[in-house]
């Protein structure tokens, strides 16, 4: 039985998206979970791959456009590619503190670059998964993006709205991902149930879509961006897959 789970950050920790199947030839099912440590999925050893919406990899240096999986997949995505944040330094991301964390991004950037709000409050997240991940973890934990695999379904097409506007939810920009997930194995009902307290109802689709591109790298029909991923210095391979 094929098993996979796709999975997004939220306010109270993560939000994850299992997906598998009782028969080969039976609908996919969908089971809503969330928890607080990332430890916890990966130690569920039914899951064969788990797609998780945040960057795997850190380079010790940042350079213009953030690492390759960003430049790679931003031009995809057209008025889209604003989703898809510039990872700084390694030393940028282990700073605390915001303002420190601005002053070592721009003495290891190049060109010279701060970090923003929004990337600075997704840095304790990724120091959880880096505090987790080896290269012999990548059999299993793959990193991808939302609206990477949103182009990839909706046949290499970026969507034509945005699924949040001035950092709300953005109902038209959701209901276009509903009706794409819809034809990828989801019941209507599932994708427009409540979030739990803590999650987004943008963290929850972002979390569905994650599990469809999980099945398809559990099946072998996902592929990274770059083709030749790059490594950091801990070894671990930066790609985003989809």
């Amino acid at each position: 039985m094929l098993r996979v789970a796709g999975i997004d950050g939220c306010r109270s920790g993560w939000i994850a998206v299992l997906r598998d199947y009782a028969a080969p030839d039976a609908p996919p099912r969908h089971t809503l979970l969330q928890l607080p440590r990332f430890a916890e999925l990966l130690a569920d050893p039914d899951i064969s791959v788990l797609a998780v919406d945040m960057p795997i990899g850190l380079p010790e240096r940042a350079g213009l456009g953030g690492r390759g999986p960003e430049r790679c997949v931003r031009p995809l995505l057209g008025e889209r590619q604003s989703s898809v944040f510039s990872v700084p330094s390694r030393a940028a991301v282990f700073c605390e503190d915001y303002g420190e964390a601005c002053a070592v991004a721009l003495a290891s950037s190049e060109p010279p670059r701060k970090v923003s709000r929004q990337a600075f409050h997704l840095f304790p997240k990724i120091r959880e998964i880096d505090a987790l991940m080896t290269p012999a973890l990548e059999a299993r934990v793959f990193e991808v993006h939302p609206e990477l695999a949103f182009w990839r379904l909706n046949g290499e097409r970026a969507m034509s709205l945005p699924k949040k506007v001035k950092s709300a939810a953005s109902m038209p920009g959701l209901e276009e991902r509903i009706a794409l997930l819809c034809r990828h194995g989801y019941d209507e009902a599932f994708l427009r149930q409540r979030p739990p307290s803590g999650a987004g109802r943008d963290d929850l689709i972002d979390a569905c879509v994650n599990a469809v591109i999980a099945e398809r790298i559990a099946q072998g029909r996902a592929t990274p961006f770059p083709r030749a991923p790059e490594r950091d210095a801990k070894g671990l391979r930066m790609a985003i897959w989809a």
